[in-house]
This record gives C-alpha cells, sequence and structure tokens, in this order.
C-alpha cells in the first residue's frame, strides 16, 4: 500500500508524455479510419442501391464487433501486453479498411465492419485506461481534451478525403489503411519511450466497474447514442433534404472540427469547475440542438447548430473520462475503459438503428427530433442525479 503511495505522489508530478503521445496518435488513426467510413460506407452502398435499413445493419455490425472485444479484453490484456495489443489492433484495423478497397461483396464487407469494430475496440480500451494511467489529476482534464480533440479532428479529417479522393475504386480506403499502418509503426517507435504501460483487466471487472459507476456509464451510452445520430444519419439527413452528396460529407466534418477544437477548452473547465456540472450542460445543450435542427433553413443556420450539437455531445464524452481518472485506479480503468466501449457500441448500435427507422417509418424531421427528446431525458436522470449527490453530501 505504501509502495502505491510513492507511486501516485510520483504520478502528481511528473506526466508520462511517450505514453500520452502513443495514445493520442493511436486514437486519432482509429478516428480517421472511423470518421472516414461511416460516411463512406453510407454513401457507397446508398450508390449501389442497398436500402437504408441494411446500410444502418452494416453499421450495426461494427458496433456488435465493438462489443464482442470489450466482453473479451479482461482476457486479451491477460495474455498480451497492453501496449502490444495497441499495435496489433492498429495492424488489424490497417488490414479491414485494405479488404473494403480490395472487395466488392456485401457478405465480406460485413465480415470486415465486424472485424473493424472488434480492433476499434482494443485500441479505445486500452488507450483510455492507459492515459488515465499516464496523467496527473491535475492535468486530467485537458489530456483528456486533448485526447477528445485527437478523436474528433480524426473523424474531421476521414470525411474530408471523400470529395478529395472519390468514393470510386476503393481508393480512400487503401490510403487510409497505409496511414493506419504507419501509425502502428510509430507507436512501437514511441511506446519505447514510454515510463508507464497499461494494466490487466481482472476477472468479472466489467460488472464490478457498472455497480461502481452506473451513471458514467449512462453517460456514455447517451454520448454514442447522439454522436452515431449525428454522424451515421447527418449526412442521410441533408441528402434527403436535397443537399448534394459532398456537401453531406462536409457536414460531418463540420460537425467535427469545432468539437475538436472544443474540447480542450472543455477540459481546461474540467480541471477547474464541477466535472459532473459540465457533463449535465453538454447533455442539455445537444438536446436543444437536435430538438431545433428540423427548424433550420439557412445553410449558415444548420451548420452553426451542427458545430454547437457536436462540441455539447461529446463534451460529455471528455467529461466522463475525466471522472473516470480521477475515482478509479489500476485494473478498475481498463475494466472501465472497456465499459465504455461497450456502452457506446450500445448507446451507437441503439442511435444508428433507431433514427435510421424514425426516418424512415416518419420522416426526415422525425429523426433528430427523436434522438433530442432523448437527450433530454437522459440530461434530466444526469441532473437528478447530480443533485442527489450533492444533498447526500450535506
Amino acid at each position: 500500500m505504501h509502495m502505491a503511495h510513492t507511486t501516485d505522489i510520483a504520478a502528481d508530478i511528473a506526466p508520462d508524455w511517450a505514453a500520452i503521445a502513443v495514445v493520442i496518435l493511436g486514437v486519432t488513426a482509429f478516428a480517421v479510419g472511423q470518421g472516414l467510413t461511416y460516411p463512406l460506407i453510407a454513401l457507397i452502398l446508398e450508390g449501389r442501391g442497398v436500402s437504408s435499413s441494411m446500410a444502418g445493419l452494416n453499421a450495426s455490425v461494427f458496433a456488435l464487433g465493438l462489443a464482442s472485444s470489450t466482453l473479451m479484453i479482461g482476457m486479451l490484456t491477460q495474455r498480451m501486453r497492453g501496449d502490444r495489443l495497441i499495435v496489433a489492433s492498429l495492424l488489424g484495423v490497417s488490414v479491414c479498411l485494405a479488404t473494403f478497397s480490395a472487395f466488392d461483396q456485401l457478405w465480406v464487407w460485413f465480415v470486415a465492419r465486424f472485424m473493424l469494430g472488434f480492433c476499434t475496440s482494443i485500441i479505445y480500451t486500452v488507450s483510455e485506461a492507459w492515459l488515465n494511467t499516464a496523467c496527473p489529476d491535475r492535468l486530467r482534464g485537458r489530456v483528456s481534451g486533448a485526447y477528445s480533440a485527437g478523436m474528433c479532428a480524426g473523424f474531421a479529417a476521414g470525411p474530408l478525403a471523400i470529395p478529395l479522393l472519390g468514393i470510386e475504386d476503393g481508393f480512400a480506403f487503401a490510403l487510409t489503411a497505409a496511414y493506419v499502418a504507419l501509425v502502428a509503426f510509430a507507436s512501437v517507435m514511441l511506446g519505447r519511450y514510454a515510463k508507464t504501460k497499461p494494466e490487466a483487466s481482472e476477472a468479472g471487472g466489467l460488472i464490478t466497474f457498472v455497480k461502481l459507476a452506473p451513471v458514467l456509464t449512462l453517460m456514455v451510452v447517451a454520448f454514442g447514442f447522439s454522436d452515431i445520430a449525428a454522424i451515421s444519419m447527418i449526412p442521410l439527413y441533408f441528402v434527403e433534404r436535397g443537399y448534394s452528396q459532398n456537401f453531406a460529407a462536409f457536414v460531418v466534418t463540420m460537425v467535427a472540427l469545432p468539437t475538436a477544437l472544443a474540447q480542450p477548452f472543455v477540459g481546461w473547465l474540467l480541471d477547474r469547475l464541477s466535472r459532473p456540472v459540465i457533463a449535465v450542460s453538454g447533455s442539455l445543450i445537444a438536446a436543444i440542438a437536435f430538438l431545433v435542427l428540423p427548424f433550420m433553413t439557412s445553410q449558415v443556420a444548420l451548420l452553426i447548430t451542427i458545430s454547437i450539437l457536436g462540441a455539447a455531445s461529446f463534451s460529455l464524452y471528455t467529461a466522463a473520462l475525466t471522472l473516470l481518472g480521477e475515482r478509479f485506479r489500476g485494473g478498475l480503468l481498463v475494466s472501465g475503459s472497456a465499459v465504455f466501449a461497450l456502452a457506446y457500441a450500445i448507446g451507437s448500435a441503439a442511435g444508428s438503428g433507431t433514427t435510421g427507422l424514425t426516418m424512415d417509418l416518419v420522416s426526415v424531421d422525425a429523426g433528430p427530433v427523436f434522438v433530442g427528446l432523448l437527450m433530454l431525458v437522459f440530461t434530466a436522470f444526469f441532473a437528478m442525479n447530480l443533485m442527489r449527490v450533492r444533498a447526500a453530501r450535506r
């Protein structure tokens, strides 16, 4: 116990910058892959005449991949060192992206999309735990903000490749595959200088974590729901409202770029103000932005609303990540990160599935309204929980 206390003090003085660099680099690569594949696959499948529901199903297979590797994370981290797992998974992502570029068959895309989810989830989980291990609490909000910014910048860069590289002949996939492989190589090089290593998750850690932190878990479910509704449905929403495919892809970038720029500021606030209050505020602003979307007519107003929506929705996640590192240590950090990935998978599968259905069955505008109302319910729950905790402390 005494030993752990000493390392805690040491951790409070010196952040492990090499580890933080590996983590942010890895998650940016993961996000470029995801930011590109979500709109690109949706647009390619639509171009091939595949139905919205089938495209939604393909996106859900990705979430299934996320979920399945998350459930195996305890076993995986005990078999293989965390930093090596990240590199192996980056290589896996590269292979999956290359598969999209080489094959046209829909069933191959389903398999590749599942494996893409499987590998990205490992990068995500181990990286987050490592980030929180490598970072002292006084900097936690800001480092989480930088991590979230890297992730959003990746999401923003992905769709930008679409107008540049086009959606034909799989070139965009092939180029991204090469980029991710390069990041894997850089991660090996940087990893040599890291002083910390991600710890192995303990058996049954997922259930333990959910029991200890149900509200944190739900925050990430809410984020997954609104995030995927934003990424996967907004391009279709704009195409249905009569805008061009390129404009629709550009909109995804306009969600991600301001979000990326906002996260370091959100991180700074998280180190200054009450972390739970910031989470509730983010959730509320996102809910309002979704609800007003259908009433926006000018392109500028639409883009501003969407930018606010993205930044607010993502701040919910930055807050949850900061709270995770503040409250947990060791193996429970890995379990917590795994629960986050699982919660995100559940939220995103529900988000892409139900929003697509709502838009198919009711109307195009019903999609954002439905997400907005659900986010209001989440916000009310988070706010009530916050008041309950504060009352209990008095």
